[in-house]
């Protein structure tokens, strides 16, 4: 009997964004679209909560993310937020920047492969959303934005100075979050940014159906491959190797590895299951 606590679906009820769930699938949609979906200090704590009860659920595989009405997300809401950010003391201010930091931290630490649906404006923290997401899809009319600067904040924020990085090479990221420009869909694909473009009206069903497919894939060697992703960032040659081991024999004892194997043996397609 497992020890871990596990959560059924029905747990999930978000309040301050869009969450439907088909299948293994589960989809949060930012929902603000007269304001372009920005976040604010009840959302950014309703989404790391979320994210954190993923790893209790099992029955969801895979997520994605997008925005409601052709953006994905502002950044966090200008009178919402920032303002009372400026009356905030230090101890006040690094509660707030340690939470938001926190739903990236959830979004590397759950066990699902994270897709995000990108169109028109990712700026600000919505960057750090997709930043956070394991693959990227975008749209040629989208905009990415990382604007920290154009308020006279440091690029440093939610993760971004390690992430982006990673994800479009240092001297581009030095570039994007020291000027705080707008990314056009193209450019960020070109860069890496976006693993895929696809038209404002095809994005999220491509995402949803990526999402799927992982769904229906070994999804506990998925994890365990995200996983190592993050773990082996600061971590030498030698250590990564040791710790892909001992990953790789833990994922040889699975019942997806044994699946796959008979599978191969009556020359069939293997299903997995996740265990």
């Amino acid at each position: 009997m497992s020890l871990m606590k596990k959560l059924p679906v029905s747990h999930f009820k978000p309040k301050h964004f869009g969450w439907s769930v088909e299948g293994k699938v589960a989809t949060i949609t930012l929902n603000r679209p007269e304001k372009k979906n920005p976040l604010t200090f009840e959302s950014y704590g309703e989404l790391r909560d979320t994210l954190r009860d993923l790893v209790y659920c099992p029955d969801i595989k895979s997520l994605v993310i997008t925005g409601e009405g052709g953006n994905f997300c502002s950044g966090g809401d200008v009178h919402e937020i920032i303002g009372p950010l400026v009356k905030m003391d230090m101890p006040e201010l690094l509660d707030f920047t340690r939470m938001t930091g926190d739903v990236v931290k959830a979004m590397k630490a759950a066990p699902q492969t994270i897709i995000a649906a990108i169109d028109g404006i990712c700026a600000g923290a919505g960057t750090m959303l997709a930043c956070g997401a394991d693959i990227r899809y975008g749209t040629p009319k989208s905009k990415v934005a990382f604007l920290f600067v154009r308020v006279g904040l440091a690029g440093a924020d939610m993760g971004a100075c390690t992430l982006l990085p990673r994800i479009v090479g240092l001297g581009r990221a030095t570039e994007l979050l020291m000027t705080g420009r707008a990314m056009p869909g193209e450019e960020a694909e070109r860069m890496g940014f976006y693993n895929a473009l696809f038209t404002s009206e095809e994005v999220l069903a491509k995402a949803q159906d990526m999402a799927k497919s992982l769904a229906e894939g070994p999804t506990f060697g998925h994890a365990m491959t995200k996983k190592m992703i993050v773990q082996e960032w600061n971590a030498g040659l030698d250590e990564c190797i040791e710790a892909e081991a001992q990953a790789q024999s833990i994922c040889m004892q699975t019942k997806d590895f044994e699946r796959a194997y008979n599978a191969f043996v009556i020359k069939q397609t293997p299903k997995f299951e996740g265990d």
